[in-house]
């Protein structure tokens, strides 16, 4: 095959240019040219036009949409994620911090795919095969037909897809793929944005899935360019600490099912293995009720879930910290605000420290009144009551709203044996739940005098 001519495109005015410049000639943009495969002008080497077939202009109404056939990966959490299973033809993009498991998994769901009839392949281009089948057997996975490829050059790749037809297929990692066609090392931009644009194009038009491993920044975002996340149809990110034993995966994005799913995964020696109740990995278990502790129950896409809220309110000096860990920062100083406004607790001359137990991110803002309650409670010295949770956003006149899915919420921490709520009073059930005592309010200073009387 003849080697393609390469431009350098400009990312911000899409001008191009036949040879690498530090200025755009066309917006005079600087250090924006990026090196890329120049389109060929014959009808028959159209680069895209494996992505969509030919068809006719209808109506919506006469279209025949079925649901996507899916194959469980043997996983349920990482199902869970996926939308309930891999999908023909799908592209999944997955990152995490190196180290946190995102070959271990992705190899035991192979594994699992192959038992259960389907054509697998694992493409390494960071291991060799021996290192590959070291990891498989301290998984326990013994005699594992998983087919194996070290390779790295993206021509060799495509070929070896062509010729296997495998069903499912994981590129580990997207970052170690060349192509010929650029000259430009692996991992660069353009590198980066090619090869998953080939392997994208070769999954639509032989519906093999193919997952996609991609390195993190230290922002902890995807590595390479941001138009990657919208090539694919599915993107997971591996969160967690390397230093505990309990792994998340989370969707940010998915065409075949909910985003903001999360499957929660322990490291054993056998690999990864799901866990079924993740509430218990983020509530402390404590012999007798402590200051500063407050449960809430947050939904992370169907899932509600019961997080320990902690708080920690020290004497401070001319300059308060405020530091929290699994919330959001700049919101933590707006609710302290409300706080010494409409409930006459003030924390100007404290240092103030909010964690989210189990190492989970919280970012919707039904955490507030739990976030309130757990520093007023370590202020004081008092513990909130044994069985005590609470949910509910606050806004700035000191109102508590509602949070979505509210009776939802209060049944799974029934079930889970809690017993008194402070809940906003939108969110309060015409029946009453069995064992659940209910405290609906609608101000932040209700809630504060609430926990008084409890206490």
């Amino acid at each position: 095959m003849a080697k393609e001519k390469t431009v350098y495109v400009c990312s911000e005015c899409g001008g191009t240019s036949p040879k690498w410049l530090g200025k755009c000639p066309s917006c005079n943009a600087w250090n924006t040219l990026i090196e890329s495969v120049a389109e060929s002008t014959m009808p028959t080497k159209n680069r895209f036009a494996a992505l969509a077939k030919t068809a006719e202009v209808v109506t919506l109404g006469d279209i025949n949409a079925v649901d996507m056939a899916r194959t469980p990966t043997g996983h349920e959490e990482l199902d869970r994620v996926l939308g309930g299973g891999i999908v023909e033809g799908g592209v999944v993009l997955i990152g995490g911090d190196p180290g946190i498991g995102k070959s271990t998994l992705l190899l035991q769901a192979l594994d699992s795919l192959q038992r259960s009839g389907q054509k697998t392949l694992y493409v390494t281009g960071e291991e060799s095969g021996a290192q590959v089948a070291l990891r498989s057997r301290r998984l326990g996975l013994d005699n594992s037909q998983v087919k194996v490829l070290a390779e790295i050059g993206l021509e060799k790749i495509l070929a070896t897809l062509h010729v296997l037809q495998p069903d499912v297929a994981v590129i580990d990692s997207i970052q170690t793929v060349y192509s010929d066609q650029l000259t430009s090392a692996p991992g660069s931009v353009a590198q980066v944005r090619e090869c998953a644009a080939h392997l994208t194009r070769a999954a639509k038009a032989s519906g093999v899935c193919i997952v996609l491993v991609g390195h993190v920044t230290k922002e902890g975002t995807l590595a390479g360019p941001r138009v990657l996340e919208h090539m694919v149809d599915t993107v997971l990110y591996f969160e967690g600490d390397t230093h505990s034993s309990f792994r998340l995966v989370r969707a940010i994005k998915n065409r075949f099912g909910a985003v903001n799913e999360i499957g929660v995964f322990a490291m054993t020696e056998k690999g990864l293995k799901g866990v079924s109740n993740p509430s218990a990995i983020f509530l402390s278990q404590h012999a007798e009720p402590v200051p500063g502790s407050c449960v809430m129950v947050t939904l992370e896409g169907t899932r509600p879930m019961l997080v320990e809220i902690q708080a920690l309110v020290d004497s401070g000096g001319p300059s308060p910290r405020r530091l929290s860990v699994g919330l959001d920062k700049d919101r933590l100083a707006m609710l302290l605000a409300v706080l010494h406004r409409h409930a006459g607790v003030a924390c100007m001359d404290q240092d103030v420290f909010v964690n989210a137990v189990g190492g989970v991110r919280i970012s919707e803002p039904a955490a507030d009144l739990a976030v309130l309650l757990a520093i007023t409670s370590s202020l004081r010295g008092k513990p909130l009551p044994k069985g005590f949770f609470a949910f509910g956003e606050v806004g700035l006149v000191g109102e508590v709203r509602p949070a979505p899915r509210g009776q939802e919420r209060l049944r799974e921490a029934a079930k889970l044996g809690f017993t008194v709520a402070v809940v906003p009073k939108a969110n309060a059930p015409k029946k009453p739940i069995k064992g659940l005592t209910l405290h609906a309010v609608e101000r932040v200073e209700e809630a504060m005098n609430v926990v008084r009387e409890l206490g």
